[in-house]
């Protein structure tokens, strides 16, 4: 979906004005770790319908809110031992917790998507905590990108897809995780979406396999819709020999136009998915092509993360 300008404030470096601005009721894009968020006070429905909106998402979806830390997580939402211990091991992280909401929350309903939860998560990255902590309230962040197509690594991602339906954008440089952040339903744990936190981390803490629930009949947390994170032209996953006239994205010693990580590592891939996708989708306008085909990439760690990303992208079009 392109743009038809350039965000209101244009594109920022200072993560104190984007917090201000989110606090006022604007609507910032700004860097996390794992992808770029686009950010409204989560307590002002006004504001958050403005997400809905800028995205195309649908109001049955839900939001994941931000918080600086601990501290503010226990105020909108109620966490058990298990969840205080995942909070403790891996925020500030890739990681988002599906808890009971609080007494007093105080978030607008549309944040909830009505359900009784709340999707929290503490994100690490530097940029993202200047930016809550100078906003001063639960920030509701999904990813910055039309709904339904690739997430956001860059500023320029995020300007070339959103352009002027945001206030401004936090230009932050590139995504470190490069992947959207696992999330996990605290009681009984069940991973809800594959991210950026590998699952064999979690059963490691909990000493025991998780569940997985990640495209339920009912949404019951944000990324688990069939249909997802994908490009402009249609996208083939696992294939072996790739087809003369499509974008070739290689992995290891399988080599293409571009590759996801040319020393097979998947945490290189992770990193580097959703930036390689939108180079592609490019490279298939420019030259014509009727596709994008991707090389196999290994189902372990964060391999699980990454195939879970292009099975979506991979889905047939709502």
């Amino acid at each position: 979906m392109a743009a038809t300008g350039t965000p209101r404030h244009g594109t920022i470096r200072d993560a104190a004005l984007a917090g201000r601005l989110i606090a006022r009721g604007g609507l910032v894009a700004f860097p996390t770790e794992t992808v770029y968020g686009l950010g409204a006070d989560a307590r002002d429905g006004r504001a958050v319908a403005r997400i809905y909106e800028a995205k195309g998402r649908p109001a049955f979806n839900p939001l994941i809110v931000h918080v600086a830390d601990l501290a503010a997580a226990r105020r909108i939402a109620r966490l058990d031992a298990v969840a205080e211990r995942l909070a403790e091991a891996f925020w500030p992280g890739p990681l988002t917790l599906v808890l009971p909401l609080a007494e007093g929350h105080g978030l607008a309903s549309l944040v909830l998507a009505g359900l009784d939860t709340v999707a929290v998560r503490v994100p690490a990255a530097a940029p993202a905590q200047a930016v809550l902590r100078a906003a001063g309230v639960p920030v509701a962040a999904p990813s910055a990108n039309p709904s339904g197509r690739l997430s956001p690594t860059r500023a320029e991602h995020v300007v070339a897809g959103l352009g002027d339906r945001v206030d401004a954008v936090l230009d932050g440089g590139a995504c470190a995780v490069g992947l959207e952040s696992t999330i996990l339903r605290a009681d009984p744990p069940t991973l809800l979406r594959e991210g950026g936190l590998a699952a064999e981390r979690i059963e490691a803490l909990l000493g025991r396999p998780l569940p997985r629930d990640v495209t339920p009949g009912r949404v019951a947390a944000p990324g688990q819709l069939a249909s997802h994170y994908a490009p402009a032209r249609p996208l083939a996953m696992d294939v072996a020999t790739f087809a003369p006239d499509a974008v070739r994205i290689g992995f290891g010693a399988a080599r293409g136009d571009l590759s996801l990580s040319p020393a097979g590592d998947v945490a290189e891939a992770a990193a580097s998915l959703f930036d390689v996708l939108h180079r592609a989708d490019a490279l298939a306008g420019a030259r014509g092509a009727s596709r994008i085909e991707v090389a196999p990439v290994p189902e372990r760690g964060l391999g699980r993360a990454v195939n879970d990303r292009l099975r979506r992208a991979a889905a047939p079009r709502a």
